[in-house]
């Protein structure tokens, strides 16, 4: 008997991949399993039998060797490891420990959550960036101007009004683009991680 990889999987690694993302399978199954399971998914980085100080100490040497470390589990076994990655996603459907240990919980059981995950995250710090940069921008032309009297505190007031309401806007946007997940990295115009 052996467990089948769900269908939603190829398609998740694949854009995770065309995305730039390094993609290695940790398992603590068999050696023949986790080979079987990282040929069928296109991945070339796997261990086998890894237990949880393994997972933690493969987490471990990847950020000693400079990597940023997105690790998803699910399991009682992915704890140590979820707690020592950079960011850690555990799956809703997983054990509680594991979920405790997490950044991020993915509701329902489809990885494919992960990339919606990625995605919104990206978008959300290019508008906190956006937003950011108006708002210095801004103010640093709305308050010299106003000190030195060359605009009136009333258009001074509406200005700064005028401007919450553009960063409003503009955050308001992350809801427009939280559309069904896009497993074509192509379509991304920008890339998923710096």
């Amino acid at each position: 008997l052996a467990d089948r990889v769900r269908a939603e999987s190829g398609r998740v690694v694949g854009w995770l991949r065309a995305a730039g993302l390094r993609v290695h399978l940790v398992s603590g199954d068999r050696a023949e399993s986790v080979a079987r399971v990282a040929r069928e998914l296109g991945i070339e980085h796997m261990v086998a039998a890894a237990s949880p100080a393994d997972k933690s100490a493969y987490v471990q040497r990847l950020q000693k060797a400079g990597a940023v470390v997105v690790m998803v589990g699910d399991g009682i076994n992915d704890a140590a490891g979820l707690g020592a990655a950079h960011i850690s996603v555990a799956m809703g459907g997983g054990a509680e420990v594991a979920c405790g240990n997490s950044d991020v919980v993915l509701l329902g059981s489809r990885i494919e959550g992960l990339v919606r995950a990625l995605r919104g995250a990206r978008s959300a710090l290019g508008i906190i960036r956006q937003n950011l940069f108006w708002a210095f921008g801004y103010n640093a032309l709305a308050v010299p101007l106003a000190a030195c009297g060359f605009i009136t505190p009333l258009l001074a007031g509406i200005g700064m009004a005028a401007s919450s309401a553009l960063v409003i806007a503009n955050a308001l946007r992350l809801l427009r683009n939280a559309s069904p997940t896009d497993l074509n990295p192509v379509n991304s115009t920008q890339p998923l991680l710096e």
